[in-house]
């Protein structure tokens, strides 16, 4: 809702904004978690040999493991923090595949916002570009949700192999 929000008041401007201010967000929640929670995690890891496994997996695959949940929309945000936080990926892949991965949505919903606040104006010729932009947006969504997903379930396959 507040994507929406950005971009009914700043327009297409409302993109960066949300985007700096989202991964300042999901990376203070990363650190907090870190610091709070991971040295309890790393003691259960050392008794849970399939959690142990896990968090190698994520640790190995790093950015990618990151991004691909970004375009997922299986796991809230939030949670992914948190989740991400406990886990032994180095923060400046969190930040970096965070940034990108939430490109997509964000476009989205600020597109979503700006398009309602052109509807107020009521010319054509805008509506027609605002409602050509939300049909590219959302082809290109749905495209790399899906390539999101299937990335995902193959991922899991040879995690579970090896």
């Amino acid at each position: 809702m507040l994507t929406i929000a950005a971009g009914f008041a700043w327009g297409l401007w409302g993109l960066p904004i949300v985007l700096v201010a989202a991964t300042i967000g999901a990376s203070l929640a990363f650190l907090i978690t870190r610091y709070a929670a991971r040295e309890r995690i790393r003691r259960l890891l050392e008794t849970r040999r399939n959690l142990a496994a896990i968090d190698k997996a994520v640790a190995e695959a790093g950015w990618k493991t990151v991004a691909l949940l970004r375009l997922s929309p299986l796991i809230p945000f939030n949670l992914q923090n948190y989740l991400f936080g406990v886990t032994a990926i180095p923060f400046p892949h969190f930040v970096a595949a965070t940034f990108v991965g939430i490109i997509p949505g964000t476009a989205l919903y600020t597109y979503l916002g700006a398009l309602g606040n052109a509807v107020g104006d009521g010319s054509p010729v805008k509506w027609a570009f605002f409602g050509a932009g939300l049909l590219a947006t959302l082809i290109v969504v749905i495209l790399v949700s899906r390539k999101a997903r299937a990335k995902l379930r193959e991922a899991r396959v040879d995690n579970l192999t090896t």
